[in-house]
């Protein structure tokens, strides 16, 4: 099983931060930052591990925050991501009233614990001037500092608190047209992330951007299109599907089976189904899980037919094991396959519970 991502802020990684600190400030009080960043860590969840070690961090440096943001800047290097999350959090909570120097510091940090949390709070403090830097930092030659940018103000970066004005259309987009076509596919990923949450709110400004791009030609635009209208094709939006060279609403279903009509919690859904293109052209395929105030769409695959009347066999599995992001009582479930946008064919089945 894999190591609980919260665990990874722990002894070593206050003692890598501590070392490098210590380095950078011969007199920093490394027992006391220590003591204090250790005592009742184990007790706590991630964020509130990074919560408590930045808090340790902050007593520790009881210099006026210019001075303090300089020497997280000089042992920036010496850090890692479990080691300088704390760092960006310190960032973070304390140099609010001093924009140029935390962006300064969160610069330095990001390519070893990335800033794109700690930089909310500025770009809803600051705004225009935050965004400013930012469009800067997209022009760096460090990849991570041009990541930054990008993901930094997406509207709605996981994890992130919500900065207002981001889910309007339209500030952004100067970030994004500099780094649409970037070098670095960790970037491009961004943009493209950036773009779909993007199309969340506002469909049609987000289509409008790629279909700028795709005219504006580029090394990369096709593949950052593709990953950008993810949302909108699992909606089966007829823009996008169009934007990608599907046509909306074709291609039929001929045969769909399952391997059970039940499947126990814990165990996995098997089926097979077998699809005619009635287009020459992608034939997108999707599949949502169905039951009662609930229903999630996933990737089955995507087909290219060279001509009408082509057929397409894909078999997949569908896990019901338990998360805890999740709950899945057992009961009655209906199966879609949705063929280019459209439900092609439901087939019925019942979950039931963990034998």
């Amino acid at each position: 099983m894999a190591q609980p991502l919260k665990d990874l802020i722990n002894e070593r990684s206050v003692a890598v931060l501590a070392d490098g600190l210590s380095a950078a400030w011969p007199a920093f009080p490394r027992a006391r930052f220590t003591a204090r960043a250790l005592t009742g860590l184990d007790g706590l969840e991630l964020k509130a591990r990074v919560t408590h070690v930045a808090a340790a961090l902050h007593d520790a440096l009881p210099l006026p925050y210019p001075e303090a943001a300089a020497l997280v800047r000089e042992c920036a290097a010496t850090l890692d991501m479990w080691s300088g999350w704390p760092a960006t959090e310190h960032t973070a909570t304390h140099g609010l009233g001093h924009l140029d120097d935390a962006m300064r510091t969160l610069a330095a940090l990001t390519p070893y614990a990335t800033g794109e949390f700690a930089v909310r709070p500025y770009l809803e403090r600051y705004r225009d001037d935050a965004i400013k830097i930012m469009l800067e930092w997209a022009e760096s030659p460090d990849e991570h500092l041009r990541r930054l940018a990008s993901e930094g103000s997406r509207p709605r970066l996981p994890w992130a608190s919500r900065v207002g004005w981001l889910m309007t259309p339209g500030p952004t987009l100067p970030l994004l047209d500099r780094l649409r076509d970037d070098p670095s596919e960790y970037v491009r990923r961004s943009v493209a992330n950036h773009v779909n949450d993007l199309a969340k709110d506002h469909p049609q400004v987000a289509l409008e951007l790629l279909a700028k791009w795709r005219a504006g030609g580029g090394s990369h635009v096709e593949r950052v299109l593709r990953h950008a209208v993810r949302g909108l094709l699992r909606a089966g939006h007829p823009e996008a599907l169009a934007l990608v060279g599907a046509t909306p609403g074709s291609g039929a279903v001929d045969a769909l089976s399952l391997d059970s009509a039940t499947v126990a919690v814990g165990a996995k859904l098997a089926f097979t189904v077998t699809v005619t293109a009635e287009t020459a052209g992608p034939v997108l395929l999707k599949y949502a899980v169905r039951r009662a105030g609930s229903r999630r769409v996933f990737h089955l695959g995507q087909r290219e037919a060279s001509r009408p009347g082509q057929t397409f066999t894909v078999r997949k599995t569908h896990s019901f094991r338990p998360v805890t992001t999740r709950d899945e009582p057992p009961g009655a479930r209906e199966l879609d396959v949705i063929v280019n946008g459209r439900v092609a064919a439901t087939v019925p089945f019942t979950l039931t519970p963990a034998s």
